[in-house]
């Protein structure tokens, strides 16, 4: 009797899921925020809990369920009444980048090194900071960007051979370029000390766009 009741339990468990996510409301995945996640995993855990262990009962399951769809309906309806709840219950969109300039405080808030953007940035056909004006972290954990009008696109990816101060040496090496030309290129743009940089990309037909920690919020 074992088999045939942990089907009937996988078949209740499924319908009673299907059931509570409609009542949630349909979300893109690209859309689903961490306290999303976090609800449809305690939701999951409730019916495995049931199905693998035998003195756990099928009332009991959806019991459950149903109180757990009840607190977060009760939480989504409260976030979109009261604005304050939002923020500390669902959280908040991040500017990482505004007019132009890096949010350092930002990006260390949402535990984001500036490489990890760059490669969020190149998902969004984005090859270079220079090209950003602004840069949003939705609540998804997705960026939204705004470029620049009427820049031309970038040829070529950038390298990024500064990041907070330090040469990113393995870069250089990709570039086919060592210490010696950094340096001396970085003087050419008025900048003798690596470590009041906070970024210099590199790309060969644009040359250097550099920031310095000043430029940056």
């Amino acid at each position: 009797m074992i088999y045939p009741s942990i089907v009937f339990k996988l078949l209740i468990g499924l319908a009673a899921l299907v059931l509570v996510t409609r009542l949630l409301g349909k979300k893109r995945m690209s859309q689903v925020t961490p306290f999303d996640f976090v609800y449809a995993l305690i939701l999951g855990g409730t019916v495995e809990e049931t199905i693998y262990h035998m003195d756990h009962t099928i009332p009991q399951m959806l019991f459950s369920i149903a109180v757990w769809g009840i607190l977060i309906y009760s939480v989504e309806k409260l976030t979109q009444k009261f604005d304050k709840l939002r923020a500390p219950l669902k959280g908040t969109s991040q500017a990482l980048i505004k007019d132009g300039k890096v949010s350092i405080s930002e990006l260390e808030k949402a535990n984001l090194e500036l490489e990890e953007l760059r490669g969020m940035l190149r998902l969004k056909g984005v090859f270079s900071l220079k090209e950003v004006n602004y840069v949003f972290l939705e609540n998804s954990g997705d960026i939204s960007v705004l470029k620049y009008p009427d820049l031309p696109v970038t040829e070529e990816p950038s390298v990024l051979l500064v990041n907070d101060g330090k040469v990113h040496e393995d870069n250089l090496k990709e570039v086919g370029q060592n210490m010696e030309w950094l340096t001396e290129n970085l003087k050419l743009e008025g900048i003798p000390e690596i470590k009041d940089i906070y970024y210099a990309e590199w790309s060969k037909p644009e040359g250097f766009f550099v920031k310095k920690y000043e430029h940056c919020l």
